[in-house]
């Protein structure tokens, strides 16, 4: 096993004696989710984490059943004009997902056959697809050996081997060193760890109100170990929505996604008394491919 190499000085447990416990745990208490099952395939798999990003498990779960009932493979969805996607995406918020995963299996589908490949470094390669989701798929979906670093990870991590309570706002180098150090040699072994590790993150090891009687890592993790200390940052402070660009984009799109033809500009002035926001809510949805301008004042979700 590599030697951990942390960011900050702390008593870290040994590699070997977090993975046994959490895994253990994670064989009893894992959630029995959609994507974790065998049917959901790759494809199943990367959808999940595409709708999953700053969206919690309990308004995804809808949505994904009816995406994957009428997307059930990349071409089937790449076949359609990317404004269904957007209309499929309902009010899971932050839209432009919609279009990169549409984007994603167009590209897959013309790649690599309409199969999502396995390869990192071809999952990297798709538009839409960063570092996290290229290795949460190859792990999750194909068994492989990747650091999975989504935000419940860095917290486990920051915790029980480095001893802070937060992970920085952004990931380091340092992390990713940290993560790879603490991933099992077994490759099974190690997509399993990434699951389990992000599982614990997410049920116990939350970012407020964490449950250590319940952490089968209590007796290992430096950050209780040395006493809990408290930790300035990152902010936690929940977002507004309220009156924000993000709530009138919200309701414009409300009205797109109804329509099943071009909308007027009356229609829309409708949904949001303040002209100017209103204005620049709409011109952004349209400088970010979410809305389709056309002759006459009139609008409509990409046709192309």
């Amino acid at each position: 096993m590599t030697a951990i190499e942390t960011p900050e000085a702390a008593p870290a447990p040994s590699p070997d004696r977090l993975h046994t416990p959490v895994l253990a745990w994670f064989d009893q208490h894992a959630r029995d989710l959609p994507w974790r099952r065998p049917e959901a395939g790759a494809w199943g798999v990367m959808v999940s984490e595409f709708m999953l990003q700053q969206t919690p498990v309990s308004r995804v779960l809808p949505v994904y059943e009816q995406w994957l009932a009428r997307w059930p493979r990349p071409a089937a969805l790449a076949a359609e004009a990317p404004g269904e996607a957007v209309r499929a995406w309902g009010r899971l918020g932050y839209p432009r997902r919609a279009l990169r995963l549409h984007g994603a299996a167009v590209a897959i589908t013309e790649r690599h056959g309409g199969d999502v490949p396995s390869d990192h470094a071809q999952l990297l390669a798709l538009p839409g697809i960063g570092e996290y989701t290229a290795a949460a798929v190859a792990s999750f979906a194909y068994g492989q050996r990747h650091a999975v670093l989504d935000t419940n990870v860095r917290r486990v991590i920051a915790r029980a081997v480095t001893g802070v309570q937060y992970p920085p706002n952004a990931t380091t180098a340092a992390e990713r060193r940290l993560a790879r150090a603490l991933l099992p040699d077994d490759e099974a072994r190690a997509a399993r760890w990434a699951a389990a590790s992000m599982e614990l993150g997410a049920l116990v090891c939350t970012a407020r109100n964490e449950d250590c009687g319940r952490c089968p890592i209590a007796r290992e993790c430096a950050w209780r170990l040395a006493g809990k200390p408290a930790h300035e940052g990152p902010a936690r402070r929940g977002q507004t929505y309220a009156g924000t660009d993000r709530q009138v984009r919200g309701k414009l799109l409300a009205v797109l996604r109804e329509a099943h033809g071009p909308v007027p500009q009356a229609a829309l002035d409708a949904v949001w008394h303040e002209p100017v926001q209103r204005a620049r809510a709409l011109d952004g949805l349209v400088a970010d491919g979410l809305v389709e301008p056309l002759d006459g004042g009139r609008y409509r979700l990409p046709s192309a």
